[in-house]
């Protein structure tokens, strides 16, 4: 298990993966921790359920093919809570079961996303960053993310700089909020693509119109940029104290 996270709204988000293969398990938790999450490994339903009212994570990695449970009826569980226990927590689902009717019933049970077993890093983590998007609007409160004069609050979709609230288009406030979610970290033309417009197969050409027009929204903080492009690779919402 990784080292407890804190508890401040505005730290990488707590990810609990709740993973029977040792192997996969330290493998997801080690990707998590290169990509800036926090992750906390549980290797069957009764120790997940623990760590889950213990951690209170942000998002569930869930496998379905647990030793103890289902993992079925640990996501009837999660769903099962009030708001306050976690009940509305993301869950991302883990599975080698193929059959659509396996997928049906956990999306039918409350899971958010099922992702097919064996997966990409990239898929995976893009999928993380869409649930995590999701549950701080179904929340109806969120971190607070702050860089430079620049503040979003991503429950209430409120964007300030300085004193004025900014008007921005669903589009530019998407593309705003997954850069916000990874402050200061490099998001891939493809997963902003994959986030935001839904397929990484939509024209990139969108994508940097919708970054001019962010970038001239949001101007500077500093005498620094807070929309930066990362040459052939993607772009990062600056960490600016």
């Amino acid at each position: 298990m990784s080292d407890a996270p804190t508890s401040d709204l505005a730290d990488p988000a707590t990810i609990l993966v709740v993973e029977d293969d040792a192997s996969l398990n330290a493998a997801l938790c080690a990707t998590l921790k290169a990509a800036g999450y926090r992750p906390v490994g549980a290797r069957s339903a009764a120790e997940g359920l623990r760590w889950f009212a213990h951690y209170a994570p942000d998002l569930v990695l869930l496998d379905l093919g647990l030793p103890d449970r289902d993992g079925l009826s640990v996501i009837a569980e999660i769903r099962g809570r009030g708001q306050q226990e976690g009940g509305q927590t993301p869950i991302v689902v883990l599975s080698a079961r193929e059959a659509p009717a396996m997928k049906v019933e956990a999306l039918d049970l409350g899971g958010d996303d099922y992702v097919q077993k064996p997966f990409g890093v990239e898929e995976l983590l893009a999928r993380i960053r869409a649930g995590l998007r999701h549950g701080v609007q179904a929340r109806g409160s969120a971190p607070l993310v702050r860089t430079g004069d620049l503040a979003i609050d991503l429950g209430l979709r409120r964007v300030v700089k300085g004193a004025e609230t900014l008007k921005l288009s669903p589009k530019e406030y998407d593309l705003l909020a997954e850069l916000a979610l990874n402050l200061g970290r490099t998001v891939s033309h493809k997963d902003l693509l994959r986030s935001v417009w839904g397929s990484e197969r939509a024209d990139i050409q969108y994508l940097r119109v919708y970054v001019g027009q962010l970038r001239q929204k949001l101007g500077n903080a500093g005498g620094q940029p807070l929309l930066v492009s990362e040459a052939g690779v993607g772009y990062r919402l600056a960490e600016i104290a």
